[in-house]
């Protein structure tokens, strides 16, 4: 199963809640590994307890407070016949954050709750050809 990252995004407009969703002019960021905020990263960790799913040459297209979207590669160990032996393989992958939603102990700072995954043609063995996955945050 692929884990994503949350994001975080700090309101510059005036305050909304949770239930209307970010003002307008809110800059939402994602949240990595170490829970730091990026805008448009070029690389995001999906697997940050073992490192063994990450998203490479993320080229965002659109990066709205309702949205973000990217075209990349997901690059995934097979972990065979264990993870520490096993190789990384890239995957053509569409990526979209949705959902933002205030983040919780951060005042006026906003992070996505979805993560999209759609892969173009080849895909991870046993995964789907579109995976959403809940961010944390």
């Amino acid at each position: 199963m692929v884990c994503a990252g949350a994001a975080l995004a700090a309101a510059t407009a005036a305050p909304a809640s949770a239930a209307t969703g970010p003002p307008a002019r809110a800059r939402v960021a994602v949240i990595d590994c170490t829970g730091n905020a990026q805008v448009r990263p070029g690389q995001f960790m999906l697997a940050c307890g073992d490192g063994n799913n990450v998203l490479t040459s993320l080229r965002w297209s659109q990066w709205q407070p309702q949205a973000a979207v990217a075209e990349g590669t997901d690059m995934v160990n097979d972990c065979k016949p264990y993870c520490a032996a096993g190789r990384f393989h890239g995957y053509p992958v569409h990526v979209r954050l949705q959902h933002p939603q205030l983040r919780s102990g951060h005042p006026g700072q906003w992070h996505f709750t979805q993560a999209t995954l759609t892969y173009h043609g080849s895909r991870p063995a046993d995964t789907a050809a579109v995976v959403t996955s809940r961010l944390w945050g």
